[in-house]
């Protein structure tokens, strides 16, 4: 049986087996879905059963063909051809709320939620509020919306606005939202991706409830380790083909990423270098935001990839936003080559030779309905005179080289942003960054929301910068990934810094249990 990473087993002793596919009939079967979008074939012939009690693993890179089907299952997209059947009826749903009232729900990583309402509000919207002759019954619907939240570990108030809330608490209202309908099918597309691991176990529970209930849920990650943690079946798509599929105790981790990419999968190994810290270029002591971090101190030479880790809230992405100018109020000292500097805004970054990548690129990162060659251009021209216009044919040359050295798959530069995979948004943002020509590149989250396959693209351009003599400064929740990267990690906990790991003093358990303040690692100091 193969190995998942979280608890080290691929299911809880305590889980239920899941109900026999050959003895139940699925509650949802796709037969031959096709579509197309201008002369690029999105799905072609794709076949997919849903069966109750189950949850279903849906695994491929971004661009594979995974959003799309979701898109047609849940209504948003109508299919070229092929058949829907919802109970042994065939379905085609004009829209989200047909879908929704057939039994069909879906969360997605985009929030639907209404941020000026409550989040008792928004987890009963519309119909799902409880009514009296003269109107709304508020401390019944109130109660239902607790009750629904506890399923999920929601430990938001039902009285709170959900713009107060944290990403991972407002993640999980949409999920509690989701409940409050009689489900037949549960799509989840990477409900874990802004959630801490407390959070995450919440879900899961909520889901395993789910699968008792006999719910179909369909769930999307790019987490190996939660893909074989929940799933009772995965089917894995390329190129908008499905190219297997089968119970999860057929497949390993690597298997399925092979699967995906299409070749066998080599270890990718970045090996650290040593580095001279006798030259450092940054340097940051007593580093203090309100409420967020208190006295962080770390150093980062020439030419290295320093690694922050921390669980979900542990202040790690608010100490690389400090350092580009986010939080200008900030306490303590910044020191660029040896010079104390006072960043209140991130032109001031900029000046400095500093770049930022920041965590939600389609927030903070990228305007989608942009072309490529606008977002590419976008920071190394901003510091221009007002009045000043880059050159287009100098500029279109800067993107073509771009292109092809983060290998950006796009049909034109002309391309909208929002048309590209996420793995392609991901290394427009970089090469916008990059761009600027920094010393220092810092990253939050760099691979948020990524396939395998675009992940190690990154990995590649990451390390070839440093090869360069670009020192980068990398802020993650994954800490596979700052083994994989970084020279060395220092680790956060509830905004301190617990202490600094050289590379061949980590390994995941014990970043992790750092993270969790479970012990003080060592290197504290500077």
């Amino acid at each position: 049986m193969p190995q998942g990473s979280r608890a080290g087993s691929v299911r809880h002793s305590s889980d239920p087996v899941p109900n026999d596919p050959v003895t139940n009939d699925p509650v949802l079967v796709a037969t031959g879905i096709c579509k197309a979008y201008g002369g690029v074939q999105a799905l072609q012939g794709v076949d997919i059963a849903l069966y109750p009690g189950e949850v279903h693993g849906l695994c491929g890179e971004n661009g594979s063909g995974k959003s799309t089907l979701l898109k047609i299952l849940s209504g948003q997209v109508a299919r070229d051809s092929g058949t829907v059947l919802l109970q042994g009826d065939e379905v085609q749903f004009r829209n989200p709320g047909e879908a929704l009232r057939a039994g069909v729900a879906t969360v997605t990583q985009e929030r639907t939620l209404v941020p000026q309402l409550t989040v008792a509000e928004n987890v009963l919207l519309g119909p799902g509020k409880s009514r009296k002759a003269w109107g709304i019954d508020w401390r019944t619907t109130r109660h239902r919306a607790e009750e629904v939240l506890q399923r999920v570990g929601c430990p938001a108030s039902v009285n709170s606005l959900v713009s107060d809330l944290p990403p991972g608490q407002a993640q999980l209202v949409e999920i509690a939202r989701a409940l409050t309908i009689d489900m037949k099918v549960l799509v989840l597309d990477e409900p874990t991706s802004s959630l801490s691991t407390h959070e995450v176990e919440a879900l899961f529970t909520a889901v395993r409830g789910l699968r008792e209930q006999g719910v179909a849920i369909v769930f999307i990650s790019h987490r190996m380790p939660e893909v074989f943690e929940i799933c009772d079946r995965v089917s894995i798509l390329r190129d908008g083909h499905l190219v297997s599929s089968g119970p999860i105790a057929d497949y390993t981790p690597d298997r399925v990423v092979e699967d995906m990419l299409g070749r066998e999968l080599s270890a990718f190994q970045a090996a650290s270098q040593t580095v001279d810290h006798a030259e450092p270029i940054l340097e940051v002591r007593g580093l203090a935001v309100e409420r967020r971090c208190a006295d962080v101190s770390i150093t980062l030479g020439r030419g290295e990839i320093l690694g922050i880790a921390g669980l979900v809230g542990a202040g790690h992405s608010e100490v690389v936003e400090t350092l580009f100018g986010m939080h200008p109020s900030y306490q303590g000292d910044i020191r660029i080559r040896g010079n104390t500097v006072r960043i209140k805004d991130p032109r001031r970054a900029m000046r400095q030779r500093l770049a930022f990548v920041p965590g939600d690129r389609k927030v903070n990162g990228l305007v989608l309905d942009m072309s490529v060659l606008e977002n590419a251009v976008m920071a190394s021209t901003s510091l221009m005179a007002r009045l000043r216009l880059p050159k287009p044919p100098k500029a279109v040359r800067f993107v073509k080289q771009c292109v092809d050295q983060f290998g950006i798959v796009t049909e034109s530069l002309a391309t909208p942003v929002v048309r590209l995979s996420g793995g392609n948004q991901q290394k427009v943002l970089l090469s916008k960054w990059v761009g600027t020509d920094p010393e220092i590149l810092v990253l939050d989250e760099p691979t948020r929301g990524v396939d395998v396959g675009a992940k190690a693209e990154i990995y590649r351009i990451l390390l070839a910068q440093r090869d360069a003599g670009m020192s980068i400064l990398i802020s993650s929740s994954e800490v596979p990934e700052l083994l994989t990267l970084c020279d060395r990690i220092v680790v956060m906990h509830r905004g301190r810094i617990a202490g600094t790991l050289s590379a061949d003093q980590a390994d995941e358990e014990t970043v992790l249990r750092y993270a969790m303040g479970q012990a003080h690692a060592p290197g504290q100091a500077d």
